[in-house]
This record gives structure tokens, C-alpha cells and sequence, in this order.
């Protein structure tokens, strides 16, 4: 198949390249229409039928999409749009054989774009890459392991590998996984949370004590109002939609806080509710919207504590009762003085300018605030992935704590996260920075002497292999060459290391990004029978909400040359630990070994297998809900950063003063055919995209203001201190409603642009969200699939202060 016969794919996948309005209501016919479409393209109108009927059921398998938690009466179809197009892909009928890889070279490959590898098919058979023939070849999963083995032996010490994990790793899978390493030598643990909600695991951490939400599914019944930062869950989580429709359904206050107008944000047509189908109707989401510039939470949120703050005084001036909950404020926290004297010290000028919302728009925002006695603080990326993410995250915080929010049923903090199971990786101990208890209790239960050295999350991990420092790179799961920021950078890191392996159910972009030595290790899907010695097994999974149940596939394996992912990490680490006493084969032939061991090692695990086996599964409490904070002070810790500091940073100061063309903030962000950057398709049905990526969401006024055109090709380039440059070609211009001086494009197109020193100071997340950028007059693209890179002279260019 030529360049011309993936056009032809494209074509007749998704039809022509077109801009037209969406007038439709989220979900709805389009959603079910969607759904239909997919299933007949993976060629599995029958089979992919009968799989959905088993999403999310007690007895069935997870949603490999969102983290969004299931109802305890769930009904028979307990899907969302996107999620049925994630069940397709995997369940599909085609298949990445040996044979095709035979055929196709890498370098070919490569020149495709993500949609078409993604709809290739399954891979059905371990596979090396042999770099005379530029092409993978078969291996056995023994000599597979061996190769492994014989890299990671080579290493001067075991801090010369990096193993990252993917969100969609099994609670069993991932616990195995950080045993092995561990066992290895190392706490090198990459995560995909490192570049999306690692913010949040920090900032609550320092805030109440843990880095997860306070929240439950039952919450959403009896609060007053939701407030819905940064996120879009018409996409991103589409069956939130359904909780959120029940909110306005009784008369709660939804309230989005989001730069751009987003569909599932304003009003839904349930598919699952006859009357709405029948009769074309729909459910308004949000009672109101509210629109900051691209980066202006931080000033908003400090201007809605201002607005508290000042009518707290003319209650007390008036005998009134304190706007804040001062009783909870003094048995519960400690730094409340120190922030409300910052909050005194900030000018409202500068409230406004950051924040983009105008005085009126900020007191309503504040007063729905005071209005409301249980509140829920909804979050995703657009709170995350900013250089100020963390202290964004605080200052969610601060304003529930300020209010007694915390621990009430109704209210609470709720990080929305995406992968099924990307909390409960976390949970396992899949994390660079371990805590002192966690490793005691692992060296207790299995006698072994885990590391006590902090190892590299994403950006240190990229930066180590980019020096020569990091040789051997495995991946569980993912597509890390495009998920992270600065993609040449990145990709050149990766080819210089001696082995990169990945065990994947899919050919992606990061297998086409070659090691010296590299693997592709075909796994189990979550649709798929897990056939062990004792029988079928079944893994569990953490939610955004902090429940853990178990998911079973029912489907028979796309091939009998592939193994489930907890047995090639127990394959893995016995090649490479040959020495060691843990019986990693006997895990496997039950699962539920494993969770006896999880429950040996966490306490809130206790009686594992006895609680997951019920339905439902069972809940991991929060603390914090019973106002237990495990903090360095042992109390809710009120945090805030000057505004300066937030928008004054190094990065800030260079945009602001470059003199040579405007300097817009552009955010990246998904299509809703996309599942992180995994690609369904070409369209972007809600924001009236169809057929195409390569679009640019941009202001009218600014627009005109430029000397553009609408549907006119720019180039992008961003503009860091640092000096490289960083350029993305050909971008159609698409008006849109988005604030002035904010642009939106999706990733991975345009993760070249984000500097690899550009992240959050604390969490080191990648700032995806607000990237500084200037606009040239671009061309009409040659190829779909049109490459991005530095400029040559800059692509050896070492990123420093990292």
C-alpha cells in the first residue's frame, strides 16, 4: 500500500475534509450513529454487539477509555460513545501478523499517520526490529525475554533503565511490575501520570494529605452545585455526562469554567432515555459558562477568594455570620492568615488582567460560590498541564477548605481523571518517588532490598536518555515517543538506546521509534478471556473515585501467540532474576495470589480477593473525609503563590517581551475521535471538524487583527528562552469561540512545540496547556501525515534547566 492508498483509506473512513457547524446536543442520534460506524469498520457488527453488552457489568470488563465510576444499578448498556469506539478498535477482526511486518518496512511505516497504524489491527505475535532490513521479524517470547535479560545485565547499574507504565495496566500488572523493578534495582517508574494529573497528586498531597479526590458517585445526588474546571467531559468522559444530567435534572447548579464553548458542557441528549430520542430533545448541562483565558484558573480562583474574603468582612461589620466556616478553619488547618494576608496584598487590576474575565463575570462566579453549601470541584488537563498546575490544584483546594467543604456529603474535590486504571498504578507503587513506608513494606513481605534512591518521572527519564545516562527503555503499555512534549527531542532519546521494548495491543508510533535493539510484545486486551493454570482470570482497577472492582474480557484472544501483561512482567523478571526467591510463575497461575500479596503490602487492601469478589467490588476511603490529614503539619495546609510568581515566571517574561510578532497561548487538546493519542478517526463532530486534524481554534477578532482568513494554512512556532526552534507546519484557521490571544490545536500534532523545560515546577508535568506561540502564513499541506520537526541545525540542541 502506497501514500495514494492511504488517502484513499482516509476517504472512505471518514469522508472529505470539511468545517461545518455542529448544531446537535452531545450524544444522541450522532453518539449512537458513531458507534454503529465503528463497529461496521473493525468489520464486528455482530461480535462488537455482544462485547458491549459486557462493558462495565459486574460480571463483565472495564471500559479501557475513562475513569469515570459506574453506578451500582447499572443498566444493560453501560457505555459511552467513546468507549464503544476503544471496545472496536480492540475487539476488531484485522490483525498486524508477522506476514504484514514482512512486507512493510519500518521507515514506510513510519511516513503513515497514527489513524492509519491504529486501524491496522491487532499485533498477534512477539516481533524484533532487525535493522538491516529496516523490518520486524518474528522472535520467541523466550529468546524475547532472554534479549531482555542480556541488556538489562550489560548495565553499569540498574539506574541505566527506565520502565514506564501506561494507565490502562492492570492493578495486578502493575504491582508485579513494581516488584520486578524494584527487585532489579531501580525507581525509575515513567508514568503516563506524570503528564496529566500529577499536578494533583502533588498539590492535594501538600493540601489534605493525599493525592486523590474526596468524592464518591452518591455525592453528585445532593450537592447544591458542580464546578467544572479544565475539562470537557463530552469527550474526554462522556458517561459523566449522564451524572451530570441528573444534576441539572433536579436543579443543581452546574457551572463550567473552560476557555473554549464545549458542547457537552452546554446541553446532552441522553441515548439512553427514549422520550429525549424520540422527541430530539435534551438536557442543558451547564446553567452558566464561564470563559478565562487560557491559563487565568490560578487569578481566578485567588479573585473568587478576594470576593469571599471582603464580603467575610462586612458580614462581620454587620453582626452577620462568617462567610467562612471559621470552626472548621481552626480545628482543621493551618496557614489561613498567611493566605488571606496575600489574597489583601493582590490588586484586582491584576485579578483581571490574568484571569480574562470581566469584574462582573468574577463576582458571579464568586457569589455561586457563596450560594452554594455543598460544592464538587471537577478538574481535568486545563488545571493540570501549566507551569503554575500545582499551585492551581492548591487553590482548588483552598477555596473548599475555606468553606468547610471537605468531608460534607455533597461537596468535595474530584480529579477527573482519563485511563481506566491510571489511579490505581499509582496505588501499586508505580511511582519515582517512593514513600519510606511503602518500600519497608515491600522488603518486609517479599525479603528483598528495594532502592531507597528517588528514581526519574517523563521529563528526567527523557532528559537521561537523551545525555546516554538511561540505555534500556520497557514500556507497559502507551505511546510515549508522541504523548510527550518536545517529539523530536523525545524520539531522538529513545533511538539511542540499546533496547526499547513495548508491550502493546496495537502498532503506534513510539514502536516505529527504534532502540539499537527493539520489541513489540503483543498482550491482552481488556475484552479478552485471560486463560491461566487455574482457570480464567480476572484483574482489577482502580476509578477516578477510588473504588476497586474486578474486570473479566469475554472474548476469545485475537491470536494464541499472545500472553496477558501480568504474565510477561512475571516472564520478564524471571529471565532477568533468575536468583530471586519470589515465585513470579506462581503468581500467575492465579490472580488472586497476587492480591494476596497486595493485601500484604497495603493496608487498605486488607481481605482483597473477600471484598473485590462482591459485587460492586469495594471503596478505598479517603481520609481526609474524616478529617484526617496527613500532612507534614497534620492539618489541611491553606497554600498560595504570589500572582507574580504564577505569571511572571522565566517563560512568561520572555513571551512578554518579545517585540518581533504577537504572542498567543495556545492549548493542545483532544478530538472527540481521539483517546489520548490514540485516533478513532478524522472528525471532531462537536466543534464542527470533519475529515481532517490540522486545524488552528482561533478568535475572529484576533483573526482580523493578524490579517488571516478563516480555512487560511499557518505554520505554528513556539517561543521559549531556551532558543530552539520549534515549528509545526500547516494549520487550517477555524473561528471559533475561544477567548482573544488563546489558540487550541489537538496533540500529538503539536506536542513538538512544548519545550521539554516547560512544566510545572513541583510535578514536573509537561505544560501542554498553556504554550507561548507566533503564527506565520503556512501552505497547503503535501501529505495527511506531514512531518514536524526542529530546524535541523537545532535538533542535537541539548534542553537544559529542566
Amino acid at each position: 500500500m502506497d501514500n495514494s492508498e492511504e488517502q484513499k483509506h482516509i476517504q472512505e473512513n471518514n469522508g472529505f475534509a470539511r468545517i461545518e457547524p455542529y448544531t446537535h446536543p452531545a450524544g444522541g442520534w450522532g453518539a449512537l450513529l458513531s458507534v454503529a460506524r465503528n463497529l461496521k469498520r473493525q468489520d464486528i457488527l455482530g461480535k462488537g454487539s455482544i462485547t458491549l453488552l459486557n462493558i462495565n457489568q459486574p460480571t463483565g470488563f472495564d471500559c479501557p477509555g475513562c475513569a469515570w465510576p459506574e453506578k451500582k444499578d447499572a443498566h444493560a448498556f453501560n457505555f459511552c460513545e467513546n468507549g464503544a469506539k476503544a471496545v472496536a478498535f480492540e475487539a476488531t477482526s484485522k490483525t498486524v501478523t508477522p506476514e504484514y511486518f514482512a512486507g512493510h518496512t519500518v521507515s514506510w511505516l513510519s511516513e503513515q499517520s497514527d489513524f492509519f497504524l491504529e486501524d491496522l489491527g491487532r499485533l498477534t505475535d512477539p516481533v524484533r526490529y532487525d535493522a538491516a532490513t529496516d523490518k520486524y521479524v518474528p522472535i520467541s517470547w523466550d529468546d524475547a525475554f532472554k534479549l531482555i535479560a542480556q541488556h538489562l545485565h550489560a548495565l553499569d547499574n540498574p539506574d541505566q533503565a527506565a520502565f514506564y507504565t501506561s494507565g490502562r495496566a492492570s492493578n495486578e500488572a502493575a504491582f508485579l511490575y513494581q516488584l520486578f523493578v524494584r527487585s532489579f534495582g531501580t525507581n525509575n517508574f515513567p508514568d503516563c501520570s506524570n503528564m496529566c494529573h500529577e499536578t494533583t497528586s502533588v498539590g492535594l498531597l501538600d493540601s489534605i494529605g493525599l493525592g486523590k479526590g474526596t468524592v464518591t458517585l452518591e455525592d453528585f445526588d445532593v450537592a447544591d452545585a458542580i464546578f467544572s474546571f479544565g475539562h470537557n467531559p463530552g469527550t474526554n468522559h462522556p458517561r459523566m455526562l449522564g451524572t451530570l444530567r441528573e444534576v441539572s435534572k433536579r436543579g443543581g447548579n452546574i457551572i463550567a469554567i473552560n476557555p473554549i464553548k464545549e458542547r457537552g458542557l452546554e446541553r446532552f441528549q441522553d441515548p439512553q432515555a427514549p422520550l429525549e430520542m424520540m422527541t430530539n430533545g435534551s438536557t442543558p448541562i451547564s446553567r452558566y459558562y464561564f470563559q478565562p483565558k487560557i491559563g487565568g484558573d490560578y487569578a481566578l480562583m485567588l479573585g473568587m477568594l478576594k470576593h469571599l474574603n471582603e464580603w467575610d468582612k462586612k458580614a462581620f461589620a454587620s453582626g452577620k455570620p462568617s462567610v467562612f466556616d471559621r470552626n472548621f478553619i481552626a480545628v482543621n488547618t493551618v496557614g489561613f492568615d498567611e493566605m488571606i494576608a496575600e489574597i489583601e496584598r493582590t490588586e484586582w487590576a491584576d485579578i483581571y488582567k490574568y484571569s480574562g474575565l470581566s469584574p462582573e463575570h468574577l463576582e458571579k462566579l464568586a457569589k455561586l460560590f457563596l450560594d452554594s453549601e455543598r460544592s464538587i470541584f471537577c478538574w481535568g488537563m486545563g488545571i493540570t498541564q501549566h507551569r503554575h498546575g500545582t499551585a492551581n490544584v492548591h487553590m482548588l483546594a483552598n477555596l473548599l477548605l475555606a468553606r468547610g467543604q471537605i468531608g460534607r456529603p455533597g461537596a468535595g474535590l474530584c480529579p477527573v481523571r482519563g485511563h481506566s486504571n491510571v489511579q490505581g498504578d499509582r496505588t501499586m507503587g508505580i511511582n519515582e518517588l517512593p514513600s519510606p513506608k511503602l518500600l519497608d513494606n515491600i522488603d518486609r513481605v517479599f525479603g528483598i532490598k528495594s532502592p531507597r534512591k528517588n528514581g526519574h518521572g517523563v521529563v528526567e527519564t527523557i532528559k537521561a536518555m537523551a545525555e546516554g545516562e538511561v540505555k534500556v527503555f520497557i514500556g507497559l503499555g502507551g505511546n510515549f515517543a508522541v504523548a510527550t512534549p518536545d517529539t523530536p527531542y523525545t524520539q531522538e532519546a529513545l533511538r539511542k538506546c540499546n533496547l526499547t521494548v513495548h508491550v502493546a495491543t496495537k502498532l503506534n508510533r513510539s514502536h516505529l521509534v527504534c532502540g539499537k535493539d527493539a520489541l513489540i510484545l503483543p498482550c491482552l486486551g481488556r475484552t479478552e478471556i485471560d486463560e491461566q493454570l487455574h482457570g480464567p482470570q480476572a484483574i482489577s482497577v482502580e476509578d477516578s473515585m477510588s473504588n476497586i472492582h474486578l474486570s473479566a474480557g469475554r472474548n476469545a484472544p485475537i491470536s494464541d501467540n499472545i500472553l496477558s501483561e501480568p504474565d510477561i512482567v512475571a516472564r520478564m523478571a524471571e529471565a532477568v532474576l533468575p536468583d530471586s526467591q519470589i515465585k513470579w510463575k506462581w503468581y500467575i497461575e492465579s490472580y488472586d495470589r497476587i492480591r494476596d500479596s497486595i493485601a500484604d503490602v497495603f493496608d487498605e487492601f486488607h481481605d482483597f480477593n473477600l471484598r473485590v469478589y462482591k459485587p460492586g467490588g469495594f471503596h478505598l476511603e479517603h481520609p481526609a473525609n474524616q478529617h484526617i490529614w496527613n500532612t507534614k503539619s497534620g492539618k489541611a495546609q491553606f497554600m498560595i503563590t504570589p500572582l507574580s510568581e504564577v505569571y511572571a515566571d522565566k517563560e512568561n517574561q520572555y513571551a512578554a517581551a518579545y517585540t518581533e510578532s504577537k504572542v498567543y497561548t495556545l492549548m493542545t487538546t483532544r478530538s472527540h475521535d481521539q483517546y489520548n493519542t490514540t485516533l478513532y478517526g478524522l472528525d471532531d463532530r462537536y466543534r464542527g471538524v470533519f475529515g481532517q486534524r490540522r486545524v488552528l481554534f482561533m478568535n475572529q477578532a484576533d483573526i482580523d487583527e493578524a490579517g488571516f482568513e478563516a480555512n487560511q494554512w499557518v505554520d505554528i512556532e513556539s517561543v521559549f528562552s531556551d532558543g530552539v526552534k520549534r515549528i509545526v507546519h500547516s494549520f487550517r484557521i477555524v473561528p471559533y469561540n475561544i477567548p482573544r490571544g488563546s489558540l487550541a490545536a489537538y496533540y500529538p500534532e503539536t506536542n513538538p512545540l512544548v519545550a521539554l523545560s516547560s512544566h510545572d515546577k513541583y510535578a514536573k508535568i509537561p505544560a501542554s496547556k498553556s504554550v507561548p506561540v507566533i503564527l506565520h502564513p503556512g501552505n497547503v499541506p503535501e501529505h495527511f501525515n506531514l512531518a514536524t520537526a526542529v530546524a535541523p541545525e537545532d535538533a542535537d540542541k541539548k534542553v537544559s534547566n529542566l
